[in-house]
């Protein structure tokens, strides 16, 4: 195995990753480094996500750095501002000891002004943004004259964002280059053209086959119907304690709703998409980067440019479309030779896609059942255990209070501390988990019979009830169950399935709850139409109010409160829902 003195680098370089824990070089490190240091040669780097490309690139560009040189020397291009702030904080960490390189972090979002000046003082390594360079190199304020090196980090996601023309515009002002390094998780037709256009007969150095992931990713995937994935999606994270980890969702709608769903629930967990004004979005960025952030639900664009080393797992909420987008989520865990999970919560339809990505990247995915509440509490109450046992004991901080302590807990013999501190966390999840079904989809036997429910009757031991309100009043199923869960304080596992018609609507529920539900909804009316709700098998399954076009507005949110007079002692009131 080789060492990083082994490839060249300068004493002071060496004492300052020394200094940040590196021990061996990465393969891409010592596949480029060698190439870097040697000569001015074009070459394209294609390896994924968490290889260690930064110092790849990074240590040989300071070392070809003259610091007693006036001038932009080098220029590094990132995607996203959060990769471009990274990539400066790196290549300053790197040269600790050696000479005070001027790096400057240019990109959109942050005031020009400054980032001007910080050019003028001398800056010797740019990392930008491609917009926001075009805009300097426009305005005369960044002087690419004397670059003798152009760094493309993350290549392909900087064509996949639309930055081709500020990409070429940069390259083309740079004449005087010596050499032009692209480094890339894979090789679209984009990102070749770009380099047969621009680079010279350029060295090629892979690492891994073509959308291979990373050998220390563990992949999982767990499958449930559509309507139990969030449900699936809180088990894993349960059974996973201590996870820190990342949520990519479709859509910017799908991580929001995530996001405001998990918070609601409890969980330490925060949005990343692209709604957010830049002072949001990194307020949340250093809130994960510091780990006071547990879950970070995000889209893929919004989560380009994230490089934090010890996230512990990536869980794909939506599965993408394309291949490589999956080698990239994947690639934000197992990072700097650790250990990560991927896991992805799917519906039947997408298990051929599992076998799609499984056979073109070479990956072992295992199927896994989603956890039951059993299963779920033993996790939490071992990880309890553990954090106890482990537990840091500051001695001078704790001694005066431990008479008073030990007063208090003199009644109690040592199996009975001990049940009573693993049970002050494990007694929560116990009351959540303590009747929650199986989501599994094998595992019902009632599978078939809960597809055809329309058809047929409801879930087993489940009472299904009709509503005479549906489609045309704007009613969704998600808004309906936060009504029935919220306003009338029934658990979400009482609620089965949901079928909404275009007047009319059906649904399970546990026959506990039927009353306070069923009495509670006809307090109610919606577009000037008392609410009924009758058995589903006391009446035939027709819709007996198609006329009418029930207005625009939707069924339930902060418009639907609770009904005016409601335990107040006077008659109640029906709320009347004026859409």
């Amino acid at each position: 195995m080789s060492t990083f003195q082994d490839l060249g680098l300068g004493p002071e370089l060496l004492q300052g990753i020394s200094q940040l824990g590196f021990e061996n070089p990465t393969t891409v490190q010592s596949l480029v480094i060698p190439v870097a240091l040697d000569g001015d040669r074009d070459f394209i780097a294609l390896a994924q996500t968490g290889t260690g490309k930064t110092a790849a690139f990074g240590l040989p560009l300071l070392q070809r750095i003259d610091p007693h040189a006036k001038g932009i020397q080098a220029v590094v291009l990132c995607p996203t501002r959060e990769l471009c702030v990274q990539v400066a904080s790196d290549l300053v960490n790197y040269s600790k000891f050696a000479h005070q390189y001027k790096v400057v972090a240019v990109y959109g979002g942050a005031g020009i002004t400054q980032q001007i000046s910080q050019i003028k003082a001398g800056a010797q390594i740019v990392v930008a943004t491609p917009g926001r360079l075009v805009d300097l190199i426009e305005r005369r304020a960044a002087k690419l004259d004397n670059v003798a090196r152009i760094v493309l980090d993350e290549a392909d996601e900087m064509l996949n964002m639309g930055f081709q023309e500020s990409l070429e515009a940069i390259l083309g002002a740079v004449t005087d280059r010596k050499s032009i390094w692209l480094f890339s998780a894979t090789m679209p037709d984009e990102v070749r053209r770009m380099a047969n256009n621009y680079m010279s007969n350029p060295e090629e150095l892979r690492v891994g086959g073509k959308n291979e992931t990373n050998q220390n990713i563990e992949h999982q995937y767990y499958i449930c119907r559509s309507e139990d994935r969030y449900d699936a999606l809180k088990r894993v994270v349960d059974a996973n304690p201590g996870i820190y980890g990342l949520i990519f969702c479709r859509t910017k709608n799908d991580t929001k709703e995530v996001a405001e769903q998990m918070i609601r629930d409890g969980y330490n967990a925060d949005a990343l998409h692209g709604d957010l004004a830049q002072s949001d979005r990194d307020r949340v960025m250093n809130r994960f980067r510091e780990r006071n952030l547990q879950l970070l639900i995000a889209t893929d664009v919004a989560a380009r440019g994230i490089d934090v080393s010890e996230i512990s797992h990536v869980i794909n909420y939506g599965m993408p479309d394309e291949i490589e987008v999956y080698t990239h989520r994947s690639g934000r865990t197992g990072r700097a030779g650790r250990t990560g999970v991927s896991i992805s919560i799917i519906t039947p339809k997408f298990e051929e896609k599992i076998m799609q990505i499984a056979r073109k990247t070479k990956a072992n995915f295992q199927r896994l059942p989603i956890p039951n509440g059993v299963e779920v509490c033993e996790k939490q109450l071992f990880h309890i255990v553990q954090n106890i046992h482990v537990q840091e004991v500051i001695d001078h901080e704790i001694d005066p209070f431990l008479p008073r302590i030990f007063e208090e807990l003199k009644d109690l013999t040592k199996e009975e501390l001990i049940k009573r501190f693993a049970s002050v966390e494990f007694n929560r999840f116990l009351s959540y988990y303590r009747n929650a079904p199986d989501i599994n989809i094998n595992a019902r036997s009632d599978r078939k019979k809960r597809d055809g429910e329309a058809a047929g009757g409801p879930r087993s031991n489940y009472v299904r009830l009709f509503i005479n309100i549906g489609d045309m009043d704007g009613v969704t199923k998600k808004e309906f169950l936060r009504l029935v869960t919220q306003e009338f304080k029934v658990p979400g596992t009482a609620v089965g399935t949901i079928d909404i018609n275009r007047a009319y609507m059906h649904f399970d529920i546990d026959p506990e709850f039927v009353t306070p539900v069923r009495f509670g909804l006809e307090e109610f009316t919606i577009n000037g139409r008392r609410v009924r709700v009758d058995e589903a098998a006391a009446r035939k399954e027709k819709a007996p109010y198609e006329k009418g076009s029930g207005g625009g507005s939707k069924f339930g949110g902060s418009k639907y409160g609770k009904p005016e007079g409601r335990g107040r002692g006077g008659d109640v009131r029906k709320k009347k829902m004026a859409y």
